[in-house]
């Protein structure tokens, strides 16, 4: 069977009511297969959806992410009816997904709209901040115990540092002595970074649905003007802090350079881009978070930027098995990168909270 075949297979069992016409491939995206599937409505009217083939290798519970997907997406529906929202077609018998031999597929609706990988207009941060903090509110009266935790201890960095421990004891591929500098250093703020994982287990920090991807590029933007639209992307939503996503976010978005550059010397936080993106995640989620979740909302920056050099040198020290690279270095470029930002963080810190404060109290 071809993929028009396929696809036109999949249109049928998502009951689309239509003929198949044909489909292009998105070429976004290192994961999943997507295509943008054209149907021709019994009215005489194209309409495009959009296909995904689920990669199931790395997704080892397919059938888990779907349920979370399913759950989480029609509680933000019911919540906005009427409205442009981000929603997963269901089979006759109420599945989101279709498998067929090796193939695991889903469809949504296709959004026209465009990303955006980096970002120079403030508008832009300050929306994409304002669609994180919404799908934050969204979802704050569900109960986030209700969904699978689809990658256990994602974002536990007690668990990361564990981990990275083991793997220098066994050194596997002799990498150890080349990384010490970067591993004093890591090892030197392990107790901050692991600060919210703590305040977590002492039941100080509550656990919310999170969207664990934040990167600006999972936020669909009008292609006429820059109004966020749907935020995207959903495969990894479950119980989480709230400091996981927004200081991923900052973490992504507010480096100067992007995290695999070797330019270590241009690294750091740009603190137009904390404030803008800051200023649009309080604005719809200041009067939903608790006070310590606030007053370490800056510290989950600096966190999420160690934990992911952290994970980066496990890798590189193993070899690369994770990671995608480009050149055998790649893993260490991208943890020096990330150290680099870091140190940035720290010297930024108190700048950072105090801004933090503001946009609170410019709110409440």
């Amino acid at each position: 069977m071809n993929i028009d075949e396929k696809l036109a297979k999949v249109c049928e069992g998502f009951c689309i009511d239509g003929t198949y016409i044909g489909h292009e491939l998105i070429q976004v995206g290192n994961v999943n297969k997507t295509y943008r599937v054209k149907v021709m409505l019994p009215e005489g009217r194209e309409k495009s959806f959009l296909v995904q083939n689920l990669n199931t290798y790395v997704f080892k519970h397919p059938v888990q992410v779907m349920d979370n997907i399913d759950k989480v997406t029609e509680h933000i529906r019911a919540k906005h009816p009427g409205q442009l929202a981000l929603h997963f077609h269901h089979t006759k018998d109420r599945k989101t997904y279709i498998e067929s031999g090796d193939d695991f597929w889903r469809m949504t609706n296709f959004i026209p709209s465009v990303t955006y990988n980096v970002v120079e207009n403030l508008n832009i941060v300050r929306n994409a901040g304002r669609a994180f903090g919404s799908f934050q509110v969204d979802l704050s009266d569900f109960d986030s115990q209700a969904l699978f935790e689809t990658i256990p201890n994602f974002h536990n960095t007690v668990k990361r540092f564990e981990a990275l421990e083991a793997t220098v004891a066994a050194d596997p591929c002799g990498k150890v002595e080349e990384v010490r500098g970067e591993l004093d250093y890591l090892f030197s703020v392990k107790e901050q970074a692991c600060r919210l994982t703590r305040l977590w287990e002492e039941g100080k920090l509550p656990l919310r649905v999170t969207h664990n991807d934040t990167k600006i590029n999972n936020v669909l933007f009008d292609a006429k003007g820059d109004e966020a639209l749907v935020v995207v992307d959903l495969d990894t939503v479950m119980p989480g802090l709230v400091g996981h996503d927004f200081g991923d976010a900052i973490r992504f978005a507010g480096n100067f350079v992007e995290e695999d550059s070797p330019e270590y010397a241009k690294v750091g936080v740009n603190m137009d881009v904390f404030r803008a993106f800051t200023e649009g995640f309080l604005e719809k989620t200041a009067g939903a978070l608790t006070q310590i979740e606030l007053e370490t909302l800056a510290l989950s920056s600096f966190v999420l930027t160690v934990e992911l050099a952290v994970r980066f040198l496990d890798d590189y020290i193993q070899g690369s098995p994770y990671f995608k690279t480009n050149y055998p270095e790649h893993n260490l470029v991208r943890t020096r990168n990330q150290i680099a930002l870091a140190k940035d963080m720290q010297k930024k810190l108190p700048q950072m909270e105090q801004i933090v404060k503001d946009c609170v109290d410019a709110v409440l």
